[in-house]
């Protein structure tokens, strides 16, 4: 499981980075804030929205197989984690320093540390606290997000 949510982080890790570097050097950095701002604003409402019953099916029948156990984690990862809010605060960090490399290596090595730790105990958290509190906190900080972020591309 591991090695394929590692893999998925690498490469959102390269493309947030790119990304962020190559929007700082087209936008200006109020215009990239705002647009950050409605990132976080949109990661938010995504994350107090409930997941498709079919994609949860899903999710719950591969790992219960216990087949394709990398290919599942890789897919599931690299699927979910498109604007989420590590893919974009990597951007925003990538584009806010231009250092590329040094904040590439950091995010990647903190998602596979995250990664970790999610495969050791991410069953025993989930039987003790609900999805749906997970996704409420998430949304809560995203929210937080986008308002501090908001504010600084307005106050300038």
């Amino acid at each position: 499981m591991w090695i394929g949510a590692a893999a998925a982080f690498l490469v959102h890790v390269v493309i947030a980075v790119t990304l962020g570097v190559a929007l700082f050097a087209v936008l200006p950095h109020r215009v990239l804030n705002a647009i950050v701002a409605v990132l976080f604003l949109a990661g938010g409402l995504w994350a107090i929205r409930e997941g498709p019953e079919e994609e949860v099916a899903l999710v719950e029948r591969e790992a219960a197989s216990h087949r394709r156990d990398a290919t599942t984690a890789f897919v599931v990862i690299f699927v979910a984690e498109w604007g989420d809010l590590t893919q974009i605060l990597t951007a925003n960090l990538a584009a806010h320093y231009h250092a590329a490399l040094s904040v590439g290596i950091g995010a990647t090595l903190a998602l596979w540390a995250v990664a970790g730790v999610a495969v050791i105990s991410g069953q025993g958290l989930l039987r003790r606290l609900p999805v749906k509190i997970v996704r409420r906190v998430t949304a809560a900080v995203l929210f937080a997000l986008a308002a501090f972020t908001a504010w600084t591309a307005i106050a300038g």
